[in-house]
């Protein structure tokens, strides 16, 4: 799969997978006679869970760790499962975060628009 392709199917910019690819974050990547990149399946699934580690505030370093216990093999399977562990608990502090917000905003509405009927 050319390049362009992956970043349709993924949804990542064609700039984002070479710098993914620049920093050793993806499995390798076959090259074509042409010499251009061929992703793979595995590529596409890999580039997919790196946007989604990234979107949900992953640090760019912890993303590499995790790459790097990938390249390693299955001896390391305790060890991405650990680093992926740690990064729910982290979302899953960040969405209660997220919850007392959006009830502190609400209440905020609220009473504004009590405050604008009292005006009325």
């Amino acid at each position: 799969m050319r390049i362009s392709e992956v970043a349709s199917t993924s949804g990542l910019s064609i700039d984002t997978i070479r710098y993914y690819e620049k920093l050793d974050l993806l499995p390798k990547i076959a090259r074509g006679r042409d010499g251009r990149r061929d992703f793979s399946a595995e590529n596409v699934e890999w580039l997919i869970l790196l946007s989604s580690l990234r979107d949900t505030g992953m640090p760019m370093e912890r993303m590499r760790y995790f790459a790097q216990l990938y390249r390693r093999g299955n001896e390391t399977l305790s060890g991405r499962k650990a680093v992926l562990l740690e990064h729910a608990a982290h979302l899953d502090m960040r969405r209660a975060a997220l919850d007392r917000c959006a009830e502190l905003l609400a209440y905020k509405l609220k009473r504004y628009d009590e405050m604008t009927e009292d005006l009325s």
